[in-house]
């Protein structure tokens, strides 16, 4: 075994330490990790001492009333020691905030962030977090947890191997709670196999090198336990069938594994426990849905103080992003980016005195906007045939003003295309950059090499047939500037005399489209090339290997069925060559090796123009109350990061 020994570097992260609950301060020009994994790598790392812990004083009233054990006793052994954005805060206060329904961002979990490694606040590391460290083998097929001893639940039951064997055995491997096992924890198809060694160590092994695995588990919020001595009541395993029978009726159910489904989900049920700073505490249909505190969370600031700092959060369910805009210019937002888009960065700031907030700019960790072909469309032959065409999409691409669309659609904040691509040597390559200059001429003349150059009255190009050749772009009314992006879009192709329509449907109808491939074009975001290895473990932007995948739906269906479903579609050419680079990948031990096929599936991607980055990057208005802090000035807003749970929200504080 090669052992990697895991723990968390910080430089320069303390200024001073005083006595006193608000002594210590900490400067938001620094980019910390975070998190230290236990005490004493902070006492060691920092000089600084952890003798004694204390609680909020509506948990301190519990254990004066013997409802609670004393705060020593529901700390774990070693709690994870998490470092103050911008100062130690202070108990209590409820987090307004407001949501579209109860299963928006699953209401909470993006604000408890927990899984068994995470990201640090820095959005590069990997650090510990639910294990105190792991172990990679020299092969690189087996990973080894040493899970935090003494974390319990938020009902105060341990949290243990166990835990992690309930989740494996009786989750996982039961086809009907989990009826097509998660493609990224079974690489090349092998599932993977998990062992426990002890109370406080789990292996996870496979088949093959599995070089993404922790990334995938930061990504996926991989906690990799649950509460079997709750859920157990409502499996078939551990609950005889008849009383099981009569709890899925009365709960309004007809299968067992429905009612599983609901009692297991943090968001519809108050009852679950949980490892999360915060517990549902009300029903999910209430009209304000409320998070208590935890009072068994397992973090600790540098003084010793249990975490959360925050009492409660409140998400008030409304009906439309506009209302949660209006609560957040009238003051009634505490701290938020979810929901607010780009579109509102004026209104909000023209309202911050007026509301008593400031307007944080995050990145959106995204592009603003994006147009994908689809190379699996099987409607008219005609189209199908443009759609796969490189010339076809390169004159499309070259047609679009990014620039008015930048001034127009993002205020000028937007980013040139070509700055999405992690390489420097890759924003520079000419080869590349000609692809998204504006350049109708250019556009104009591809076209008429396609043969395209018979044009009715109105300017619009002639099929074969004689009739106007007509596109038709696929997006989302749940994310509003993206429909107002591709009218703009549709008015350039129809420049070049490709007549284009619009068709901006609900995000109920969206993915039963995308899945099925009924659609010629998608306009939307691309959403994985974020640093790192986000366009690795976030990849079906990029990476056919999903039946989201924008580009190829089938092709990522093909990839997740192994071949087997139907209407799978296997890909060819370079398509083909980024699923095998990926494959390469997954397997590789050398990072040399992972860096030269990542730049070889990026550069594929990007000369083939499946996908059209219209813009690059832009930030996100993140609304924060004037008396709200820790919230770091800086960050991004994006699904990987489960943001802003990387950014430790338990540590984020009223100011009296």
């Amino acid at each position: 075994m090669k052992k990697r020994l895991i723990g968390l570097v910080v430089v320069g992260l303390v200024f001073g330490m005083l006595m006193g609950f608000t002594s210590i301060s900490f400067s938001q020009e620094k980019t910390p990790l975070g998190q230290f994994s236990t005490i004493a790598e902070y006492e060691e790392a920092t000089g600084g001492e952890i003798a004694s812990f204390s609680e909020a004083p509506t948990l301190s009233k519990l254990v004066e009333e013997g409802k609670l054990p004393p705060v020593e006793e529901r700390l774990p052994d070693e709690p994870a020691v998490v470092e103050p954005v911008e100062e130690i805060g202070e108990y209590g206060g409820t987090w307004r905030r407001a949501a579209l329904s109860p299963a928006d961002t699953m209401i909470h979990m993006r604000l408890g962030y927990e899984p068994m490694v995470k990201w640090a606040r820095d959005g590069k590391t990997i650090i510990p977090n639910l294990c105190t460290s792991w172990e990679i083998s020299e092969d690189g097929k087996a990973y080894t947890f040493h899970l935090r001893k003494g974390v319990k639940w938020s009902d105060g039951e341990s949290f243990t191997a166990d835990d992690v064997m309930y989740w494996y055995n009786d989750e996982l491997m039961n086809k009907e709670i989990t009826p097509v096992f998660p493609s990224w924890l079974a690489p090349h198809g092998e599932p993977v196999k998990v062992e426990k060694v002890d109370d406080y160590t789990v292996i996870f092994r496979f088949e093959q090198p599995y070089s993404l695995f922790l990334e995938y588990i930061a990504v996926n919020n991989g906690i990799f336990a649950s509460p079997g001595h709750y859920l157990q009541q409502f499996h078939p395993k551990y609950t005889p069938e008849e009383e099981l029978a009569t709890l899925t009726k009365e709960a309004g159910f007809e299968f067992w594994y429905q009612l599983y489904g609901d009692k297991a989900a943090s968001h519809t049920n108050p009852d679950l426990p949980v490892l999360r700073p915060w517990k549902l505490a009300t029903s999910p249909t209430d009209p304000r849905v409320i998070a208590e505190r935890n009072p068994y969370y397992w973090k600790v600031d540098p003084q010793g103080n249990q975490l959360p700092y925050i009492d409660r959060i409140a998400f008030d369910m409304v009906q439309d992003t506009e209302m949660i805009v209006m609560k957040a210019v009238q003051g009634e937002i505490d701290m938020q980016g979810r929901n607010l888009a780009f579109k509102d960065f004026t209104l909000l700031m023209e309202n911050r005195e007026r509301g008593g907030y400031q307007v944080y700019q995050w990145d959106a960790g995204e592009t603003a906007s994006a147009v994908f072909f689809n190379q699996n469309y099987t409607g008219d032959e005609f189209i199908v045939d443009l759609l796969r065409d490189v010339k076809f999409r390169t004159a499309l691409s070259l047609a679009i003003n990014r620039e008015d669309i930048n001034q127009i659609a993002y205020l000028g904040q937007a980013t040139p295309p070509y700055t999405i691509f992690p390489k420097d040597s890759m924003q520079n390559d000419p080869e590349i950059r000609k692809l998204y200059e504006y350049n109708v001429d250019e556009a104009n003349r591809l076209l008429d090499e396609l043969g395209l150059t018979e044009k009715d009255g109105d300017g619009f190009r002639l099929r074969p047939d004689g009739k106007p050749i007509q596109l038709t772009i696929l997006t989302n009314v749940g994310y509003a500037i993206h429909p107002d992006v591709m009218e703009l879009i549709a008015q350039y192709w129809n420049k070049v005399g490709i007549k284009t329509a619009v068709d901006a449907i609900t995000g109920t109808l969206w993915w039963p489209r995308i899945n099925s491939a009924d659609y010629q074009i998608a306009g939307y975001t691309l959403g994985s090339l974020y640093p790192g290895k986000f366009v690795l473990t976030y990849s079906l932007f990029v990476i056919p290997n999903s039946p989201n995948t924008y580009y190829g739906p089938l092709w990522g269906l093909w990839y997740t069925s192994g071949g087997k479903a139907e209407g799978a579609v296997r890909p060819t050419g370079d398509a083909l060559k980024i699923i095998e680079n990926f494959d390469k990948i997954i397997v590789s031990t050398d990072p040399d090796e992972i860096d030269k096929l990542t730049d070889e599936i990026l550069i594929l991607w990007a000369k083939n123009l499946w996908a059209i980055p219209v813009l690059g990057f832009f930030n996100f208005p993140v609304v924060v109350k004037d008396n709200f802090k820790n919230v770091p000035q800086k960050g991004t807003l994006a699904y990987p990061y489960c943001s802003p749970g990387y950014m430790n929200p338990e540590q984020f504080f009223f100011k009296k």
